[in-house]
Parts: structure tokens; C-alpha cells; sequence
């Protein structure tokens, strides 16, 4: 289990990544993020401030079974 509150899993079948964000000790879906700009538009309206400088940090993002910033269909 990541302590990371913000989960990108891995990409689905047609493409794109879910996105969850841990909080209020619940998960909560955001959307399907589908690019870096889809994923930084989830981070700023979930409250995260400077959404851009988090994505690399793995305090703040975990990159599932897939490399970070990879979109593309599995």
C-alpha cells in the first residue's frame, strides 16, 4: 500500500489512467486522465497546490503497473 494520496493506475484498455486521491480517510475517484495536463487539471481541482511540481514526487503521486506518464491503451 502507497502513502502516496494520489494513485494513477495502470492504463486501461481503451487508454487513459484512473486517478484516485486519498482523503478524509477514503479513496475518491477524480476521472480518467488520459495526458500530464488531464492529470495536473484532477491534482489543482483536488486542492493540490503547484499540481505540475508533484507529479515525479512519490510522496505525493504513485505510478501504477505502468511508467510514469505513459497514457497509451495496456
Amino acid at each position: 500500500m502507497s502513502s502516496a494520496p494520489v494513485v494513477v493506475h495502470r492504463p486501461s484498455i481503451s487508454g487513459g489512467r484512473r486517478v484516485s486521491v486519498h482523503r478524509c480517510g477514503r479513496d475518491e475517484i477524480l476521472g480518467t486522465a488520459y495526458s500530464d495536463h488531464d492529470l495536473v487539471v484532477f491534482l489543482g481541482a483536488a486542492g493540490i497546490a503547484e499540481p505540475d511540481d508533484v507529479l515525479d514526487d512519490p510522496r505525493w503521486v504513485e505510478w501504477r503497473d505502468a511508467p510514469a506518464h505513459e497514457w497509451s491503451a495496456a
